[in-house]
């Protein structure tokens, strides 16, 4: 039987693409193998396939394997924090930051992309290049929140950070939790769950000296 895969592989090969675009696509290309595939199994003849070129083009952008996927995992990363940081510019009602962001989570999640694997899920994470970009989401995320708090709280910076990585855990493992069990409720009304899990905590550190 001819697949989908099979169908994109046998695909003639285009001709010369503007390198930005080039790029782009191989990087696309490299996201379906990657997701489906796991760092280790994936070869850069697959990427090259998937993506319609040969391998001396794959290797003009990408010296290596690990250079692709941490060019893939940099742009990922990239996603996922500026969901976060635009969730909290979204509004000045913290309850509604509050939602935003956790859903801003549930979204990056759902995305049929699968990109989210390669952040939280990753094979390679003994990689010193890829636990640091890993890392990043979480504190990038984490002192975009702090900031939130500690002008709203008043709390010291050390006290608010861990609020805000507190925050982020809850978003990113009830998400991915969410996504495994794959049924029973709705995105939507699972990030609404966790907000309110969220809300009501953070709201009882009001801008008061009397905590």
């Amino acid at each position: 039987m001819t697949t989908d895969y099979d169908l994109e592989a046998a695909r003639p090969r285009g001709g010369r693409m503007p390198r930005r675009e080039r790029r782009a696509q191989l990087l696309d290309s490299a996201l379906e193998v990657f997701v489906a595939q796991g760092y280790h199994a994936a070869a850069m003849d697959d990427i090259a396939d998937k993506a319609g070129v040969s391998k001396p083009v794959l290797y003009q952008h990408f010296p290596g394997k690990l250079e692709l996927y941490l060019a893939l995992l940099e742009q990922s990363c990239d996603t996922i924090i500026r969901k976060c940081r635009d969730a909290l510019d979204s509004t000045h009602d913290n309850k509604q930051r509050v939602a935003a962001t956790i859903d801003a989570f549930y979204s990056y999640v759902a995305s049929e992309s699968g990109a989210f694997r390669l952040v939280f899920e990753s094979d390679l994470t003994n990689e010193p290049a890829v636990r640091q970009q890993v890392d990043r989401v979480t504190n990038e995320c984490a002192e975009a929140i702090a900031e939130v708090i500690h002008d709203d709280t008043g709390l010291p910076d050390v006290a608010s950070r861990l609020l805000a990585v507190s925050l982020v855990g809850m978003a990113q493992v009830s998400s991915r939790f969410w996504l495994d069990e794959n049924g029973g409720i709705g995105r939507d009304e699972a990030a609404a769950l966790v907000a309110g899990l969220a809300w009501r905590g953070i709201r009882g550190y009001p801008k008061t000296d009397e905590h």
